[in-house]
């Protein structure tokens, strides 16, 4: 099947617990101009120039499987990515744990290699797995450089203590142009905290939605923090934007919430068919706006 033819088929910070009363506050986070999912935007220190919006592939990733993958196989997940570039988003948010790395081979050799940014995570500890890693994601997606590479799913306090061989690889390989830039995901409020201090994080993926679904900790305080990252350079990137399906029939107010925030560059979802995809192109500018 033609990839063409698939496709067819803050200061509101104080307000973001809001969302849990009978009318969300739309006056509160609409903005003057539209915001649209395909918006370059610079993440952070690392001067990469990234679409607003990631394509997530990692919906209840785990044990290199994902509803992507479960629900796509290998060339519908491929041509998912690919009907995101056909429609101006560049930005693939992959994982090893998620199995990912072939279906984006796949897709990769439709396309050239620098249309899209590739961000992959890593489960790595020491030196030698962080040096395996980078060269056994670079055979499973057919490419010679990663543009993002993350430490995958910090919850100690002390991480980089923990991980420092695996840092160390990660600061080397990018001064190779192995990678382009590398940073962590975090998934407790106290790693959340040493991320926003640690100068070697560079880029960000953070848990943020107005629920606090699936958060480190309440949104004001996550909002906090990401807010010292913001000042310190980093980039931050948005995740369960939709409280991991929590937000799925408040999906516009998830998103005018998360477009709203200016501790976010960006943000990833995970669409798990066309229909999803195309869904969000729609509701992203329509959301950014709502009075």
């Amino acid at each position: 099947m033609q990839r063409r033819d698939f496709m067819r088929r803050g200061t509101i910070a104080a307000g973001a617990t809001l969302l849990g009363l009978n009318r969300f506050p739309h006056h509160l986070y609409a903005a003057d101009k539209k915001k649209q999912a395909q918006d370059l935007v610079t993440l952070g220190r690392s001067g990469l120039r990234v679409t607003r919006l990631a394509q997530g592939t990692g919906t209840s990733g785990v044990g290199k499987q994902s509803n992507q993958t479960r629900g796509l196989g290998e060339r519908g997940l491929a041509d998912l990515l690919l009907a995101g570039v056909d429609n101006g988003v560049h930005f693939w948010d992959l994982a090893d744990q998620y199995g990912t790395h072939p279906h984006a081979r796949l897709a990769l050799q439709s396309i050239k290699r620098d249309q899209v940014t590739i961000l992959t995570k890593t489960h790595a500890t020491s030196e030698a797995e962080m040096r395996a890693d980078l060269d056994r994601f670079r055979r499973e997606l057919g490419t010679d450089y990663l543009d993002i590479v993350l430490l995958h799913n910090m919850q100690s306090a002390t991480w980089p203590q923990e991980k420092a061989g695996a840092m160390a690889v990660l600061s080397e390989a990018k001064q190779k142009g192995i990678i382009r830039t590398h940073g962590v995901s975090c998934h407790t409020l106290g790693a959340l905290k040493t991320a926003a201090q640690t100068e070697w994080v560079e880029v960000d993926l953070a848990r943020l939605n107005p629920i606090g679904a699936s958060m480190d900790a309440e949104p004001e305080t996550v909002i906090s923090v990401l807010r010292t990252m913001k000042a310190k350079g980093k980039g931050v990137i948005g995740m369960k934007i939709l409280g991991a399906g929590a937000l799925r029939s408040r999906v516009d107010e998830a998103l005018q919430f998360a477009l709203a925030q200016d501790v976010l560059d960006c943000f990833t979802i995970g669409a798990e068919n066309v229909g999803e995809f195309r869904d969000l192109l729609t509701r992203i500018p329509a959301s950014s706006v709502r009075a």
